[in-house]
């Protein structure tokens, strides 16, 4: 008998027996529209898989708690949009309960007090509410901007012990309070909407990567491969075709441009133009873990395209979403969406990579490949907290046991060291610094590097080559970097930091510029490195305007900066204490260790200007 951790989220329509006496036809269609509409494909998108349906209600599973909880948020707030745009003895309203815990894996059904629970949450929750358990509030309060109010402990139907129950505020929204810094740029897969694959033509039996991160022997050219179908014209004139194939061939040379997805050549994924087949089927036959497909359609002069990921293995969908567009400008219609499209699938929170996550830690220890040690270390570098960095290198130093001089472990274990300084949380920078410098020229003394290695490794080197005061070197190594991942947003993003030490302000601009056109949804990292901009220019009132929205790594200390300088002191204080509550052991020389500009009195200032904020001065290691 399988068990597994899992988030179940229950949902089900608030007095439906009624509405089925009052109009059975109607109600029924009503409710397979918000299923088909909304609830299968925002499941879908946050990476859950429903199920079962019942009638009114469905149960659907996610592997992570987060996911379920934004989903139920996105849930509620679609059906809001949808109620007030029809009349009112048309509306549903929808409960919803989520509940964290072990279930029992029978074929595609799960059953158990996990599943249980959340069924009975769901019974507590207000109509149009979200009710969870007390480990789900406690899982995702300092991760997610909602808040929670305690209805207590409750006893409920077929559960022994009383359950802690909470009811979700909606009136928030769903941003990721997640700690990170400069480092986070480092992650090379944009998933969000346009992002991240290189191997332009997958040579079909090769076996370089088989559904989700199986390891090849030898391990460190294993990434991820992806198949992208013909979109389908469903219009009915049948006059899109030529917009459903322009997509998928952007995408796919979109894709093609980067180094940690390969994509399956347009010659081999268009021979199944115009024929229906089984995902897995088409999978297996190309190679490739992961298939893309979708639809156009026309209504008036707006565009919609339906986009949907699908693990080719196991014939689940990963992510879906839909894009609507109005214009009569056809080529600028395909560029738009094509940015979209990639974008949601690639990133730091992109679905891609947080199946590759959950496949990897979903293995057993003894059977992980290189590929998974690294996918593992990743996830937990991913966290940007102190316990997830050491965490990080410790699955990295465990992965090189296994496999003795793997450059992909070995550079993962260098960008643990450099993180550790960079978001202030080391005990010895000079130290970290010092191993990040030994690990990264190791690999880059390799002459033979795949790459996916070759752009962390100069991408990590750019970062200790501006730290050691070489700009010049570390914007020759930065561009090797974007040379590989010219599309990824992440990767533009935080080249953005490395010009801006280097004195080039108007590039990291154009920079971030360039990403948030290709991936908004990493707003909170690319107002990041504007604001630091801001500061450097002098552009205070700026700074203070997109710092507030970006609430990671030192964001809270170029943010008492600013406001020294518009003397605002008050809140400059309360910035530097905000950040001393997220890294205790912050102080002026350490977070002068993690910055380094071409013209040295923007540190002085800026240092002068942290003192004197109440950031404790330390002692320079």
């Amino acid at each position: 008998m399988e068990r597994r951790l899992s988030a179940i989220l229950a949902a089900d329509v608030v007095g439906y027996s009624a509405l089925m006496e009052q109009d059975e036809a109607a109600t029924f269609e009503r409710l397979r529209m918000r299923r088909t509409e909304l609830f299968e494909p925002e499941i879908a998108r946050h990476h859950g898989r429903v199920f079962k349906l019942m009638g009114d209600g469905l149960l659907a599973e996610f592997g992570s708690v987060v996911d379920a909880v934004e989903c139920a948020v996105s849930l509620q707030r679609g059906m809001g949009e949808r109620n007030a745009a029809v009349p009112e003895e048309e509306r549903f309203d929808v409960r919803i309960g989520i509940n964290i815990g072990e279930v029992i894996v029978e074929g595609e059904d799960r059953y158990g007090e996990g599943v249980n629970v959340a069924a009975r949450l769901e019974q507590l929750a207000r109509p149009g509410g979200i009710c969870v358990s007390g480990k789900v509030a406690k899982e995702v309060e300092k991760k997610l901007a909602f808040g929670f109010d305690s209805a207590g402990r409750q006893k409920v139907k077929n559960i022994e012990e009383p359950v802690d129950v909470y009811h979700v505020r909606l009136d928030a929204p769903p941003r990721r309070r997640i700690l990170q810094k400069r480092g986070s740029g480092r992650l090379w897969w944009a998933f969000g909407v346009p992002a991240a694959i290189m191997a332009a033509v997958l040579a079909i039996g090769a076996g370089l990567y088989y559904p989700l991160s199986m390891s090849s022997p030898g391990g460190s050219g294993t990434i991820p491969s992806v198949a992208v179908l013909p979109f389908k014209d469903l219009s009915a004139e049948k006059s899109l075709g030529y917009l459903g194939d322009g997509l998928a061939n952007d995408v796919i040379a979109i894709l093609s441009r980067f180094s940690d997805i390969a994509v399956v050549s347009r010659t081999s994924s268009f021979a199944y133009q115009g024929k229906e087949g089984d995902i897995r089927r088409i999978g297996k036959e190309l190679g490739v873990g992961y298939v893309v497909e979708g639809s156009v359609r026309k209504e008036g002069n707006r565009v919609r395209i339906v986009a949907q990921l699908i693990n080719a293995n196991t014939g689940d969908h990963v992510w879906a979403d839909r894009f609507d567009k109005a214009g009569t400008d056809p080529w600028a219609l395909q560029d738009e969406l094509t940015g979209k499209i990639v974008g949601a699938m690639t990133g730091e929170f992109g679905a891609i990579r947080k199946a590759d996550y959950s496949q990897a830690w979903g293995k057993d220890s003894t059977n992980l490949a290189e590929y998974d040690y690294y996918l593992r270390a990743e996830s937990q570098l991913n966290l940007y907290t102190k316990e997830g960095i050491e965490r990080s290198g410790e699955i990295s130093r465990q992965g090189l046991q296994v496999f003795p001089g793997s450059p992909l472990l070995t550079a993962e274990l260098g960008w643990s060291h450099w993180l550790k300084v960079a978001l202030l949380y080391s005990s010895d920078p000079q130290a970290d610094l010092q191993e990040a410098d030994r690990l990264v020229k190791q690999v880059l003394s390799d002459k033979n590097l795949s790459p996916q290695v070759a752009r962390l490794a100069h991408w990590l080197h750019a970062w200790l080559l501006t730290i050691n005061g070489d700009h010049d070197g570390a914007i020759a190594e930065m561009n090797k970097a974007l040379a590989a991942a010219p599309y990824n947003a992440f990767t533009l993003t935080d080249a953005g930091n490395i010009f801006l030490s280097a004195g080039q302000p108007e590039k990291a601009l154009e920079l971030t510029d360039a990403a948030a056109a290709r991936d908004p949804g990493l707003s909170w990292f690319f107002n990041y490195v504007r604001g630091a901009t801001f500061v450097v220019l002098g552009k205070n009132e700026d700074a203070v305007e997109v710092l507030k929205a970006a609430e990671f790594a030192d964001a809270p200390l170029l943010l008492a900066i600013a406001y020294m300088r518009l003397g605002r002191d008050a809140e400059a204080r309360a910035a530097v204490a905000k950040m001393l509550k997220a890294a205790p052991t912050a102080t002026v020389q350490s977070w002068r260790r993690a910055w380094n500009f071409r013209d040295p009195s923007i540190l002085d200032k800026a240092a002068a200007d942290l003192a004197r904020a109440g950031l404790p001065s330390g002692s320079l290691q």
